[in-house]
């Protein structure tokens, strides 16, 4: 069994637009290959997914019972992230 990649969640589920956007692509320059951004959204961010594939990115959507929304985020041409068991 592969060791769990890293996860740094970012929970903007509270912010104001267009702080949620600005604090996703702050962000997404540092992420090294193998880790993975969990964003806690209180709605789907459509417009975020055009620019997560222009600057090289993958991301699955889930909604958990915790909180609305969770995009998990990855460098494209790893592989998605495992479901939790």
């Amino acid at each position: 069994m592969n060791s769990p990649r890293p996860l740094h969640v970012l929970d903007v589920r509270d912010l104001p637009p267009p702080e949620p956007m600005e604090q996703v692509l702050e962000r997404l320059p540092g992420l090294t290959p193998g880790e993975i951004l969990c964003m806690r959204h209180r709605r789907e961010p459509f417009p975020l997914y055009p620019i997560l594939r222009d600057m090289g990115f993958q991301w699955q959507v889930r909604t958990p019972v915790h909180v609305p929304f969770e995009i998990l985020i990855w460098r494209a041409g790893e592989p998605a992230p495992e479901d939790p068991a």
